[in-house]
């Protein structure tokens, strides 16, 4: 028998971010998130994101033993400003049982159904920031820091469900070699030329700050478009530059300034934490945080997190500055591989980004939508 119990408390949240940590046991794919860092993100009096969202956590349980996990979200900035009346389901984990996602998938349709919300989506997070998708293809490659790993049967699990696709993602990778050097520095002094551009690099957290607010300007003018996009409320950005900006080698967050000293173009890229993240299994003391220290300045594979172009420098070729730039640095880094992160299969214009360096698609992952009942 099945039977779920809502997690509120912080002892019982804990087992929540836990559940995970049994389930992959045994997996070499899997990344563990840092167990404080996702308890403190599930905390309403710390994260911001709970100013425009509601979320209600629920666990899974046959007799005692934890069997299954979900997050049933509502992002009210979607839904009433949006008008998006959607019904967010993420941190979506379950045995290879399908009563255990069925009754978990209901507890999200009930909530659905209490808000007159129309249809249900996931695996997703609160909004653009939070990973999403169940992995469909690509299992026997290592997970991410900013992406879910799960097992194959969750996807027939969903759609025996009932469950459609709604969206696919693609995630990337190439070898940095790939990257002609000489070409990239001829076309970055061009665009720099043609439309009186400059490179901005920075070699401490310090530096980078004070532009924050206007990075995530950027970051809003270019995604708007995109049917995922949900604001960042400036709650929200205060709380991304405490938990990630200082966590990133500021050597890797690249912008590009117009003559006015104006941002038109950034990007940032995270060092691979994966095999670091690993070893500290889910604590940063007593070793966890020096793995990650030493990551963030050593690891030989890079994760292009996210890069935005204002729609007035959008098809100007600003993104060969950004290449230049980190042509540049990872020279100097010895850097092997580029990973991207999950990207919309329909997002035409960012797959011309990348079409020059040979990208392999190595994972897919996609949302499940379902009408509410």
């Amino acid at each position: 028998m099945i039977t779920l119990k809502e997690a509120k408390t912080r002892r019982e949240i804990k087992r929540f971010v836990l559940f995970p940590f049994s389930l992959y046991r045994k997996n070499k794919y899997w990344v563990p998130p840092i167990i404080k860092d996702e308890i403190n993100n599930f905390d309403a009096k710390k994260n911001p994101v709970f100013k425009n969202a509601d979320a209600r956590f629920f666990l899974a349980y046959k007799g005692k033993k934890i069997v299954g996990r979900v997050v049933a979200i509502v992002n009210w900035s979607e839904v009433n400003d949006q008008k998006i009346k959607k019904m967010r389901f993420g941190w979506f984990d379950v045995i290879d049982d399908i009563e255990v996602s069925k009754a978990l998938l209901e507890k999200v349709n009930e909530i659905g159904h209490e808000h007159n919300l129309e249809y249900i989506e996931g695996p997703v997070g609160f909004n653009n920031l939070d990973k999403t998708g169940v992995l469909v293809d690509g299992f026997d490659h290592l997970g991410t820091m900013i992406t879910w790993y799960n097992h194959p049967y969750y996807k027939k699990h969903l759609e025996q469900l009932g469950f459609v696709k709604e969206k696919e993602y693609l995630e990337n990778k190439f070898k940095f070699s790939n990257v002609d050097a000489v070409y990239y520095n001829r076309i970055s002094n061009i665009i720099k030329r043609r439309y009186k551009l400059k490179a901005l690099d920075f070699n401490k957290t310090s530096e980078i700050l004070p532009y924050v607010e206007e990075m995530f300007e950027v970051f809003s003018a270019s995604y708007s478009k995109l049917s995922t996009f949900v604001p960042i409320s400036d709650s929200q950005i205060s709380y991304f530059k405490k938990k990630y900006i200082s966590f990133i080698n500021p050597e890797y967050i690249k912008f590009v300034m117009d003559e006015n000293n104006k941002l038109v173009a950034f990007a940032i890229v995270m060092p691979s934490f994966s095999t670091a993240l690993q070893k500290a299994r889910g604590r940063l003391f007593p070793l966890g945080m020096l793995r990650l220290l030493k990551a963030r300045k050593h690891a030989k594979d890079v994760t292009f997190y996210l890069i935005g172009v204002h729609p007035d420098y959008q098809n100007k070729g600003v993104t060969a500055i950004i290449f230049d730039q980190y042509t540049k640095t990872f020279s100097k880094k010895g850097i092997v591989n580029c990973i991207r992160t999950p990207e919309l299969e329909e997002n035409e214009s960012i797959k011309k980004i990348w079409a020059d360096f040979n990208p392999v698609t190595h994972k897919r992952r996609r949302t499940y939508r379902k009408s509410v009942q």
